[in-house]
């Protein structure tokens, strides 16, 4: 008989140098600021925005999205043991980074700059969001590459047994590929919202790419949360995890902001 599963085993590293090792995480991560690079250049370009603003827009993006998405995690899920143990803060190649810890220092980072350079903050995320959704297809394809941030156990044919996981006994049985099917939910995000701005001829109704980016991503984050293993202790004991709590507020923001977009369109 057939087994009704898939079984994953592939190495996170891609090759290594003595205690040199390139990853699979670490490539895919980059990659998203690669090619999102490219494509925030042709909306630059298309509105004949200096490209000297880009690269600078790059360096916020970067530090806004490791910075918060390692305090994210620090402080969201494990507050305790890293305040007991301060220095491992820094340690950010052992792994621990939150997306919404990413998505606050990324809107802090693009208020910083849209202050120091005088362009509207909602021009300057309502383009950012586009290519900060290709980001996510990236990630969780690293984290499936990582064999990590998985789903409950399923009987469904497309379960994967995850051989690389660091519980052992968690790997021996058959789970959602929950980071395909996130990873999968963030490229038809992106499409959609590149597909917007071009219809619109890159003039998107302020707010409005900003807002159905926060109503997708993180509804679906929170939807995908039901079937997802707990990523810490503490979240086996709450009705809803720590993710889905944190969603729900960028969810409402999202829908504050497409309903002001659409009333001012209308209006």
């Amino acid at each position: 008989m057939i087994p009704l599963y898939i079984t994953w085993s592939p190495s996170p590293e891609i090759f290594s140098f003595g205690s040199f090792a390139v990853r699979w995480y670490g490539l895919l991560f980059a990659g998203s600021f690669f090619f999102g690079y490219l494509i925030m250049q042709k909306f630059f370009k298309k509105e004949g925005v200096p490209i000297r603003l880009l690269d600078e827009l790059t360096t916020y993006m970067i530090i806004g999205t490791i910075v918060g998405a390692r305090l994210g995690h620090v402080f969201f899920y494990e507050p305790e043991w890293y305040l007991s143990h301060p220095m491992k803060i820094l340690a950010v190649w052992e792994g621990g980074l939150a997306s919404h810890g990413a998505g606050i220092g990324i809107v802090l980072a693009l208020m910083i700059f849209s202050y120091v350079r005088k362009k509207p903050f909602l021009w300057v995320i309502d383009r950012i969001v586009i290519v900060v959704a290709l980001s996510g297809f990236f990630i969780r394809m690293g984290n499936l590459m990582n064999s990590e941030i998985y789903g409950l156990p399923t009987n469904l044919p497309w379960g994967f047994l995850f051989m690389n996981s660091t519980s052992p006994e968690e790997g021996l049985v058959p789970r959602h590929p929950t980071q395909i099917y996130e990873g999968l939910s963030y490229l038809l995000i992106f499409f959609f919202l590149w597909w917007y701005y071009y219809k619109k001829d890159g003039k998107p109704a302020p707010g409005f790419l900003f807002g159905v980016f926060l109503i997708f991503v993180f509804g679906i984050r929170f939807l995908i949360e039901f079937i997802k293993e707990p990523q810490v202790g503490f979240e086996r004991d709450l009705t809803l995890n720590m993710g889905q709590l944190l969603s729900i507020p960028f969810v409402l923001a999202g829908i504050i902001l497409v309903y002001r977009a659409l009333r001012i369109k209308t209006g």
